[in-house]
Parts: C-alpha cells; structure tokens; sequence
C-alpha cells in the first residue's frame, strides 16, 4: 500500500468519526499500557477492526500484534507492526496537509525506532521534502535511517542533528516520535512559523512537547479528546497546570470540516485511535 492511499483513507475516516458513523468505545490498557486492545464498529458498512498489540521499549520489535477487520462478506488478518506504523505516519500526513504551510519543505525528525520511516514518508508525500534532519540518542540508528531512505528520497538533503534543539531551530515540520518522559526541545528553539507532529507519548508519564508550545501555539489539534485527556501526557500536564485550555482543543476530524487558521506554531498530538486500524485494514482487504 502506498502512503498517499492511507492518508486518503485514513482523512476520510476522521471526517466519519466526527460524523458519528463509528462506535468507537475506549481502549482497554493493561500492564502499565504494556497490552492494548482497541476496537471499532463502522455502523455504515457494519465492518469491526479490533487490534491487540504488546509494547515493550527494550524489545525489537518494540510493538508485536494482530488486526482483525470483520466485515459481512468474512473477515481479513493482518500483522499489527506495519499497519500500526503505516496508520500513524498516516495521520500525521493529513493533520500536516491541514496544519503545515504550503510551501512547508524541512522536516525536523527526533526519533529514529519503529515509526520512524512512516513519519517521514507520509510527510514527504504531502509537503515534498528539501531537506530532512534526523536527531536519536543513538547517532547510529539516525545514521541507518537516512541510508535506508535514500532511494525514497534522492532530491533530499539529509543530515543527522547533534541534539534536539538544533535538529528544530530551522524546520518547517517536526516530528517527535520517541518514548520520552520530558520534553524533548525548548519552545524557542522553534520557528515562529512551524508545525509540530508529537505521536510518541501514549501513557500519562510521557510527554515529548515542553508546555510552553502547547500554552502559545495558534491551535492544537488532537485526534480525539477523550482519548487525549486519558492517555497524552503532555495534554494532560497542560490542561491540569491551565497552560492549556480544555475548551480549545480541536478534534482532527472536526478540522478537516472547518479547517483551523494557520497563525504561528501549530500542533498535532496523536495518541492513536481505532478508527485508523480500521481505515488501513479495510484498505487492505
């Protein structure tokens, strides 16, 4: 599948959601969020996708899992590695498309694990990249990402940042997907003019974005509230400490129906949600 089909896919069922065509009830966490089962019920096709994954940092693969998408004429099973990875650089595609300025060409990426190529292949296909900066703790694995992209991305010109704050004080785009418990950059290490993509933190204790970003930036986008408010931690510190009001979040999919202005520093905090498991595996069957 290519990653301008999933964003596709990906876009419309965001826009369904808000429609309120799914049943789309909260995820169940077990283990410290070490086991997640998510399912979702499209009423319009009567089609279910249900996916259960484990999560472990210290392993390779960090996430091992299936999906099950049931529909009336059977059902379809597929490996949840590639369709989580596939689905989340999807989401970050459209929420860019939406939040990132036209002529958006530099992409700053902290992380360099499992999500990582998915980030950068769905920004690319909707804002091309000129240039493409990578920071990882472990300069090697920044290193091999790069090597691995150059065939995607021959025009590109890439680099590997000595840390964070150099690796976003130039970018058009961020994109933060790591596993950290403290913010990953200083807010005035950014561009006044820059969209910030964070999908890493999905338990309360993570958060990547220092609460500066979130308390001045012209709109933060979420992909529900509901599941933001109960799992991102950085939204959750922020809405707690009243740098960050409750009411101003917007929902992705109620965005793509009255898209947001773009003024300043723009945010997108992704926590995951069936809705995607499910546009990527009815894709696929």
């Amino acid at each position: 599948m290519t990653m301008p089909a999933a964003i596709e896919a990906v876009r419309a069922a965001f826009v369904g959601l808000s429609a309120e065509e799914f049943d789309l009830p909260a995820r169940h966490a077990f283990s410290d969020s070490q086991s997640l089962v998510m399912a979702v019920h499209h009423r319009p096709t009567r089609s279910t996708a249900v996916k259960v994954i484990s999560i472990e940092i210290e392993r390779d693969p960090v996430i091992t899992g299936t999906v099950v998408y049931s529909h009336p004429d059977g059902q379809f099973v597929t490996d949840a590695v590639s369709l989580t990875t596939l689905r989340t650089g999807a989401v970050v595609g459209v929420a860019t498309d939406l939040l990132a300025d036209d002529d958006a060409s530099h992409l700053a990426l902290l992380g360099a694990g499992a999500q990582a190529a998915d980030q950068i292949r769905a920004v690319h296909a909707v804002r091309p990249l000129k240039k493409l900066v990578v920071f990882n703790r472990n300069a090697k694995k920044a290193e091999a990402l790069l090597e691995s992209m150059k065939d995607e991305l021959p025009d590109t010109v890439m680099d590997v940042a000595n840390d964070p704050d150099d690796a976003v004080e130039s970018a058009d785009i961020v994109c933060c997907a790591t596993a950290s418990t403290v913010p990953l950059f200083r807010c005035d290490s950014l561009k006044e003019r820059v969209h910030v993509n964070a999908i890493g933190s999905y338990r309360p204790v993570m958060r990547e974005l220092p609460e500066e970003l979130l308390a001045t930036a012209g709109v933060v986008v979420v992909d529900q509230v509901e599941a933001a408010l109960s799992e991102a931690g950085e939204i959750i510190r922020a809405v707690q400490s009243g740098v960050l009001r409750l009411e101003s979040l917007v929902e992705l999919g109620a965005a793509l129906g009255n898209p947001p202005l773009r003024e300043g520093r723009t945010v997108f905090k992704s926590v995951g949600v069936a809705v995607q498991d499910w546009a990527v595996a009815r894709l696929l069957a």
